[in-house]
């Protein structure tokens, strides 16, 4: 059982990635363009992995073990968005300024702007934990609603994009994230921050 649930979880994370590989879009493109499309990739499927992280349902895994690569993936979240943004930036400045100001013309680009700042929000919550004073269940609310803006912004941007992600094995990524975040969510039940 074991093995399925790895074996699965790695075909669900490589198929997007080698089938964007493929992409007719990629055809005559800048190399920082085409980094800056497969940093939004890769960020998808870290945010598969993440709740599955928190809510410690991958197999053979601690939970200190599950914590210690839930906050590292964080963090490669938080760069795999910086290497997005920032290609796109070089490749196009002025619709990154519309996407960050919410007057561009793509309905995807505002999804993606409120996705990026709560994921950036949610790992300083992470790495503040200490220093918030904040009893932990209220902390984890916080940082969990924080997450959740993250994931349902990051689905609707890429499901509103017809770019370079095939757009089955892209469906099925996007719904593997919610179903996985949904899915922790309620094991953890975040919302309970009254003490037992």
């Amino acid at each position: 059982m074991r093995f399925v649930i790895w074996a699965g979880l790695i075909t669900a994370l490589l198929v997007p990635v080698v089938t964007a590989a493929f992409s007719p879009y990629l055809a005559w493109r800048e190399p920082i363009y085409v980094i800056a499309g497969f940093a939004g990739i890769l960020g998808m499927c870290l945010l598969l992995l993440q709740p599955l992280l928190a809510g410690r349902w991958l197999p053979g895994l601690s939970p200190v073990t599950s914590r210690h690569w839930h906050r590292w993936c964080g963090l490669a979240l938080v760069a795999m968005i910086l290497v997005h943004v920032g290609g796109l930036w070089i490749t196009s400045p002025p619709d990154v300024v519309d996407a960050l100001l919410f007057v561009s013309a793509t309905p995807f680009s505002a999804w993606g702007v409120i996705a990026m700042w709560a994921g950036f929000a949610a790992a300083l919550m992470g790495m503040s934990r200490q220093r918030l004073s904040l009893r932990f269940r209220v902390w984890r609310l916080g940082h969990a609603a924080l997450a959740f803006v993250t994931f349902l912004g990051s689905v609707v941007h890429a499901l509103l994009i017809e770019g370079t992600m095939e757009i089955i094995s892209k469906f099925a990524l996007c719904a593997l994230v919610v179903l996985a975040s949904a899915a922790t969510l309620a094991k953890l039940r975040v919302w309970d921050v009254k003490r037992r």
